[in-house]
């Protein structure tokens, strides 16, 4: 005979007398078990509710975000137009100046596209206008098929005059004064007051500035690009070794220091130490210079 189990419930009337209530053992079971599926059908509910709230605030937070990236692209996207007028109206002002002065594009900039390579056009020419190189390259006259590197490889050159004046001993074979027998005139001398100052051609450095045999007081300029340019004669000195001079600054003064048979400057040009003729760099006077803006 199977056995029955009870959970017995003791409690009083209202007269005091003792109640036993018996409950079958599997009723508590029964309830027990509704009462946790009923705990976990609430537990289950309410993670529901926070996924679902969760879920609610990352949507209003991606659509806020889409609403922000939608107002930066339309702003991004008027930027672009407006920069791509502007480099259009760069690229076609750079084109009308090239074509004024027959310049050609930079051959480092033809491997771009045709836009790109029009505002890098734009961008040199003004480089050249703020550094004075243009002015240089447009003084030179008909350089038709110039670009403008070599504007900038000119205004680099050696191209003032240092000091004005006639010149009286030209470059090349002539008679020494000194021997009467012919010997290379390494530059040329151009005659001038003493005391007059000298000024350097083009910016470099000062490599030498003490006296040298037959020379007298003599000043070795470095500009860069293997040339070089010496000042001799001369009275006194302006600069001294190691110093960075630029162009229209003083270097000395004009003297008849060392073989000299009259006060002039002995001006020479060297390309990596080779004298050439000064006469092709002797371009523009310090006051050509100064009135079209490049000192």
């Amino acid at each position: 005979m199977r056995k029955r189990f009870y959970l017995m419930l003791v409690a009083r009337n209202a007269e005091g007398e003792l109640l036993k209530i018996p409950i079958p053992l599997h009723y508590v079971y029964v309830f027990i078990a509704g009462a946790l599926i009923g705990m976990l059908t609430l537990t289950g509910m309410a993670g529901s509710y926070g996924r679902m709230l969760l879920k609610a605030q990352r949507y209003n937070q991606l659509r806020t975000e889409k609403e922000a990236l939608r107002s930066q692209y339309s702003q991004l996207e008027q930027i672009a137009q407006e920069s791509e007028l502007q480099a259009q109206s760069l690229s076609s002002l750079a084109g009308e100046v090239s074509s004024l002065y027959g310049l050609k594009p930079d051959p480092v900039f033809q491997d771009d596209d045709p836009a790109s390579a029009s505002l890098q056009q734009f961008y040199a020419l003004r480089m050249t206008a703020m550094t004075g190189a243009a002015s240089v390259g447009i003084g030179m006259g008909d350089m038709r098929d110039a670009s403008t590197r070599d504007w900038l490889r000119l205004a680099a050159a050696p191209t003032l005059w240092p000091v004005q004046g006639r010149i009286t001993g030209s470059f090349g074979e002539r008679i020494d004064p000194f021997s009467g027998e012919g010997a290379f005139h390494r530059g040329v001398d151009i005659s001038s007051e003493i005391g007059t100052r000298i000024i350097a051609p083009a910016d470099g450095v000062v490599r030498f500035a003490d006296f040298m045999n037959g020379y007298g007081r003599t000043v070795l300029l470095d500009h860069g690009n293997g040339i070089t340019t010496l000042y001799g004669h001369m009275s006194g000195f302006a600069v001294s070794a190691g110093q960075l001079v630029h162009r229209g600054d003083t270097v000395g003064y004009v003297g008849q220091s060392g073989r000299s048979t009259g006060p002039h400057l002995h001006y020479e040009v060297r390309i990596f130490d080779t004298p050439v003729n000064p006469r092709k760099y002797l371009r523009f006077t310090f006051t050509q210079q100064v009135a079209s803006g490049s000192l």
